[in-house]
């Protein structure tokens, strides 16, 4: 039997013991009502392409609707650099409090760490992925004396023992010159790659007869399809664009399963607390719902889209995994 000495010792210690939960949680809640409500200043976001390009103006529109929608400014900074290496590792390396963000394309985050022998940050361990943004259609385009007009007349035309088809796009490791590259396994065609230093002089080139073939965005063609100097063989994603229904899909042009359309997020650098990202997240969504975003999103060639965290985490593995077979099958490499 437990002597009363015994019973009085044991509910101290549990007096003790509440006491200290007790003071615990006053410090908690003390804590959180001192701790000011994010965001409580100017939010950068850094776009790590420079001024003008299709990455640069999604941004800045962006900006403008997340700025809306979290009673703050945000400030869009352009950090050029390495095919967005540069600006990628300012944020890698920023602290994570929600105030400094990436807006990134796919091509920093699952083609460059293949593709670079190096990179100064980690997109899986540096990283706290928010969501997508936008999904990006590129468009196969030709020039008009090229005697294709679909895909499968395309497909014969790069098969014969003689073909030569040069194709073009914004670089080395670009998406275009992957998409490119995967077309050539799904078909057996035999494209080759001609890369530019950026879209605009690519599109010159084809325009002008230098070259056959461009992999290119949507929104960049856009002008010289309308004019009749460019003709559209095929868009890369799994389904027709709204802002050019007319142009099918590679997938209808008999290469099945054939959807790679590129695509923009945002990121905010590893550790930001999770509930500074979930404000982020919901505050994303609602600038993305909103109808004039969705029309400006038409009008520069993309469809605007929201992923759970997990869900956009999970897609950057998939999506790194399977451009890195793309790049090793192919010998892509960078200087």
């Amino acid at each position: 039997m437990m002597c009363v000495k015994q019973v009085r010792c044991r509910a101290a210690a549990i007096r003790a013991a509440l006491g200290v939960f007790a003071a615990a949680a006053q410090a908690a809640a003390a804590q959180a009502a001192a701790a000011p409500a994010y965001p409580e200043k100017a939010i950068r976001l850094i776009v790590p392409f420079g001024a003008g390009g299709t990455t640069d103006i999604l941004g800045r529109v962006l900006g403008q609707k997340l700025g809306d929608a979290l009673g703050q400014t945000v400030i869009v900074e352009n950090r050029p650099g390495a095919n967005g290496n540069i600006g990628s590792d300012a944020v890698a390396k920023a602290a994570p409090d929600g105030y400094t963000l990436l807006f990134a394309a796919d091509a920093t985050l699952v083609i460059n760490p293949t593709l670079y022998r190096q990179l100064p940050f980690q997109p899986e361990r540096d990283f706290a992925p928010i969501s997508r943004i936008a999904v990006v259609p590129l468009v196969l385009v030709a020039n008009p004396g090229v005697k294709a007009d679909t895909l499968p007349e395309l497909v014969e035309l790069g098969r014969g023992n003689d073909a030569r088809l040069d194709y073009g796009s914004a670089g080395a490791g670009s998406m275009g010159h992957l998409v490119g590259e995967r077309l050539n396994r799904a078909t057996r065609m035999k494209m080759t790659h001609i890369p530019y230093k950026s879209g605009a002089q690519a599109i010159a080139d084809v325009v002008s007869g230098q070259i056959p073939l461009l992999i290119t965005g949507l929104a960049v063609a856009d002008p010289f399809l309308k004019n009749g100097k460019l003709k559209a063989i095929a868009v890369t994603s799994g389904q027709r664009f709204p802002g050019a229904p007319a142009v099918p899909t590679i997938a209808e042009g008999g290469v099945k399963d054939f959807d790679s359309p590129s695509w923009y997020g945002l990121l905010a650098p590893a550790g930001t607390p999770a509930p500074v990202l979930e404000k982020i997240h919901d505050a994303l969504a609602a600038a993305l719902q909103t109808e004039d975003m969705k029309a400006r999103m038409v009008e520069l060639g993309a469809w605007p889209v929201v992923d759970s965290r997990a869900a956009f985490t999970e897609l950057i593995k998939q999506d790194t995994a399977r451009w890195s077979q793309i790049i090793k099958a192919a010998g892509i490499t960078v200087q």
